[in-house]
């Protein structure tokens, strides 16, 4: 109530300097501002003012009707009001939709379709609902898993290659220079880097620095869905980055050896046995300096 208070004073420009202060911190002035100068503009077409008086003349006097100044105002603010929501709403509705999953967090949410999609962590998807049945692109940065709904050609951008699927079950991940897509069902096209492959049930394949990976899969979905990370032939650096992501802790790394590849899986939920798994095999010391933080330092 007080807001709307505040924004009846600010149009017809009887705020306090108190108010007017208050109101223009407010998170949605640049809207009403915007909308205000917008209204400020308007013209109304030039009329005949003798063929007026004539038409009123000839009419039968009635008393007039009388509009209090304070309705006037009212109805002002209630028209901008009107006109912000529908602005708000055009915006949400045809502006790029955005779905994160920060460090330690994952994100489960449904596409227009109904296809639904679960973003590992420390991950961003863009789409628009606006036009989505012919349109149905997403651009992703990191990794989510896809159940998609049966229908038209469904893509999925990264900036490391394409995905491009039809009712379908699969995992894309882009990770600095590593590209990996597995697929659980159904089939999907990968392209990268002008090279395209054609993906069945138990099938993934993986590119890193330009260079193909081939792999396969048994599993009936992502390895993360299940508080598992899994890793097949990367360095210790993607390694350590993964950790980080899925316990939303910093890991500060001090040894020379860093070229050794790493295959296997780590617990995403008891970090004490990921860090025992990877100073044992990387005959590392890792110490809590704090709870946000881990050192590796060379044995």
């Amino acid at each position: 109530m007080k807001k709307n208070r505040l924004l009846a004073k600010w149009l017809n420009d009887d705020l306090s300097p108190d108010e007017l202060a208050e109101f223009e911190a407010s998170p949605d002035f640049e809207k009403y501002q915007k909308i205000k100068n917008y209204t400020n503009h308007l013209e109304v077409d030039d009329f005949d003012e003798n063929a007026m008086l004539s038409n009123i003349m000839s009419q039968k006097k009635t008393a007039p009707k009388v509009i209090p100044l304070y309705k006037k105002r009212l109805f002002r603010a209630a028209a901008i009001f009107v006109l912000a929501l529908g602005v708000t709403f055009a915006l949400k509705f045809f502006t790029s939709q955005t779905q994160i999953a920060d460090f330690g967090e994952k994100n489960t949410f449904l596409l227009p379709d109904n296809s639904e999609v679960v973003l590992n962590s420390g991950s961003e998807i863009n789409y628009s609902k606006w036009n989505w049945d012919n349109n149905r692109d997403l651009k992703l940065n990191g990794e989510a898993y896809f159940r998609v709904a049966k229908g038209k050609k469904f893509e999925v951008q990264t900036p490391l290659g394409k995905v491009t699927v039809l009712g379908t079950q699969f995992n894309v991940k882009a990770r600095k220079n590593r590209f990996d897509v597995v697929c659980y069902e159904g089939r999907v096209k990968v392209n990268y880097a002008g090279t395209q492959i054609l993906l069945t049930h138990g099938q993934s394949v993986s590119f890193e620095n330009g260079k193909e990976i081939k792999t396969t899969t048994n599993s009936l979905q992502p390895e993360w869905m299940n508080s598992q990370i899994c890793f097949y032939k990367e360095n210790i650096r993607s390694l350590l980055d993964e950790v980080e992501r899925q316990y939303n802790i910093k890991i500060e790394l001090n040894a020379k050896d860093t070229i050794s590849l790493f295959t296997g899986k780590l617990p995403a939920k008891d970090l004490d046995t990921a860090l025992q798994i990877i100073s044992t095999t990387y005959h590392l010391e890792a110490k809590k300096v704090s709870e946000n933080k881990v050192i590796f330092d060379e044995k």
